[in-house]
């Protein structure tokens, strides 16, 4: 058989090359169009979907927020697994779909499912959707370092200046802050002159709450020329807070001063991150869409890993 190819290609050259030749333009075709993952995403097609319900305990989470979600999932097309995992004050559920699914197609039908569930949500509590990225976007860490910068102080310009820039580069998903101290005004209330001033705690809030917004009102026309009224009320500073009014006793206006203690104190804190000789500092990681993987790489841009001891 071997013996009458040989002599068959050797009486007929001209197709031998000709063939030769349709088999290197398919490879260099094949060779172009062929898609190329710098890091092959191995994991199913999958939709997170993201609640936050503060203060509650996991089995409060489970019965009125996770399991409402997940029955709501266990109907979105396509979807082949749904799964619910219930922490303190947050719920996960995790949406995975049949191979192939278009991750954007999927991300869809969840939201028009989660428009439907969230009506059987306890008031207040609003699930989301989380980032268009896979645990291989996870590409790269960077460590915010400042002289004479405190960790409050370090945490501000991550969150407010240097994750908005990165989250506008090409690829970027998610830029998420670990570490540091979120800054938060906190208000210490006096139990005992609350009592005093007959003041209940959810009036305290609830002061807080209505005076921190500007309301808009209606234009004066004076002299041919039209002035925009408009109340200012956020509150901008430590002294805002203790000069709310929460009562009148008398005619003497009781303020927040007079029944708490107003800081400015750091959120409380779920976890840390140390740099080399265990130095507490503030991490940014970035997550990458899968398909945004191969541009960094073409264009050797491609970030390493940061040093993270």
């Amino acid at each position: 058989m071997l013996a009458n190819i040989i002599q068959w290609s050797g009486r007929n050259p001209f197709l031998i090359l000709l063939a030769t030749l349709f088999v290197v333009v398919g490879g260099v075709f094949a060779v172009m169009k062929t898609p190329l993952d710098a890091l092959p995403d191995l994991s199913d097609v999958q939709v997170i979907v993201y609640t936050e319900y503060p203060g509650q305990a996991p089995q409060v989470v489970e019965d009125q927020v996770t399991y409402p979600l997940t029955t709501a999932m266990l109907a979105v097309p396509k979807s082949k697994v749904v799964r619910g995992f219930s922490f303190f004050g947050a719920s996960f559920v995790y949406v995975i779909f049949e191979d192939g699914t278009d991750i954007y197609w999927a991300r869809s039908r969840v939201l028009e499912y989660l428009n439907f569930a969230s009506g059987r949500l306890p008031k207040g509590v609003s699930p989301s959707l989380g980032p268009d990225a896979t645990g291989v976007g996870w590409v790269y860490e960077y460590a915010l370092l400042g002289k004479n910068k405190s960790l409050a102080e370090l945490r501000t310009i991550q969150d407010w200046y240097v994750r908005y820039q990165l989250t506008k580069a090409h690829g970027v998903a998610e830029v998420a802050s670990i570490g540091g101290f979120v800054q938060t005004y906190q208000v210490t209330v006096d139990p005992l002159k609350l009592r005093t001033y007959g003041i209940p705690l959810a009036k305290v809030s609830q002061v807080i709450r209505d005076s921190n917004r500007d309301v808009g009102g209606r234009v004066v026309e004076m002299a041919e020329t039209e002035y925009m009224v408009r109340g200012q009320g956020y509150l901008r500073s430590k002294r805002d807070l203790e000069m709310l009014v929460v009562k009148m006793e008398g005619g003497t206006p009781v303020l927040i001063r007079d029944v708490a203690r107003v800081e400015m104190a750091p959120d409380e804190r779920r976890g840390l991150t140390e740099h080399i000789f265990a130095i507490l500092i503030v991490i940014g990681l970035l997550a990458y869409g899968i398909d945004r993987l191969l541009y960094w790489f073409q264009l050797g841009l491609f970030p390493h890993r940061a040093e993270d001891e």
